[in-house]
């Protein structure tokens, strides 16, 4: 598919980089080298994704572009694919935290950037049928992206979404890292970072509680102790 792609980065080769290998892909690339200036671009047209660099210049960081957005109900099902310094950890962490998609790298491998970009771009594209996935409290709208717990609406970002619709049709399943890293972020069988899983499990159960009357959001997404996750029924 062709999409218009909005790149953020602080330094022009990669930048250039960015460009070139996706417009080879066939979508339209618009570069951004600041915060601020992403926030114009995306204020006057939506991108169908957002690849944010995590360190930028003083001033709007990827983190803060990424916590804008995700409080922005317009923006709440944008992808955005981070990029980082190879090695911060702790960089990945703020960014899922703040609600990024995936990350990837640098430097990185072009393969593996066309491959998140495809991946995510594939999850963005919303169901063409009407569906309503309800357990317990929880109620799922595949149309609106949005979950409500016992009568108060959580939104999602469409990752949050596509994980928690997962495993709500495999309820009472333990489900490994890596077979939810295949099922929801596409990537090829026993690859990809468990901690991508951890991390939005994390900010799901922080939602659920937080919105919600269940005291211990853990109850609905468990932790299966040297297996993985599950939607327990």
């Amino acid at each position: 598919m062709c999409a218009y792609i909005l790149a953020t980065d602080d330094d022009p080769d990669v930048l250039l980089t960015l460009a070139r290998v996706l417009t080879r892909e066939g979508h339209r690339v618009e570069k951004a080298s600041s915060g601020e200036e992403a926030l114009r671009r995306l204020a006057i047209q939506r991108p169908d994704m957002l690849i944010l660099d995590i360190m930028m210049p003083p001033g709007m960081d990827g983190l803060a572009v990424c916590n804008q957005l995700r409080a922005d109900e317009h923006f709440m099902d944008l992808p955005i694919l981070f990029l980082t310094a190879r090695g911060s950890v702790d960089d990945v962490v703020s960014g899922l935290d703040a609600g990024g998609d995936d990350y990837v790298m640098k430097p990185f491998e072009l393969a593996e950037l066309t491959a998140r970009v495809r991946a995510l771009l594939r999850r963005n594209e919303h169901e063409t049928t009407s569906k309503v996935l309800e357990l317990g409290d929880v109620r799922l709208d595949t149309n609106t992206y949005q979950a409500s717990v016992a009568g108060t609406a959580i939104q999602l970002t469409a990752t949050e979404y596509k994980l928690l619709h997962y495993m709500m049709e495999h309820v009472n399943q333990a489900l490994s890292p890596y077979r939810l890293l295949e099922a929801v972020w596409d990537y090829p069988p026993r690859s990809g970072d468990p901690d991508l899983v951890r991390a939005h499990i994390r900010n799901l159960r922080a939602k659920i509680e937080k919105k919600s009357k269940i005291p211990d959001a853990a109850a609905f997404i468990r932790t299966i102790h040297g297996v993985g996750y599950m939607v327990a029924g």
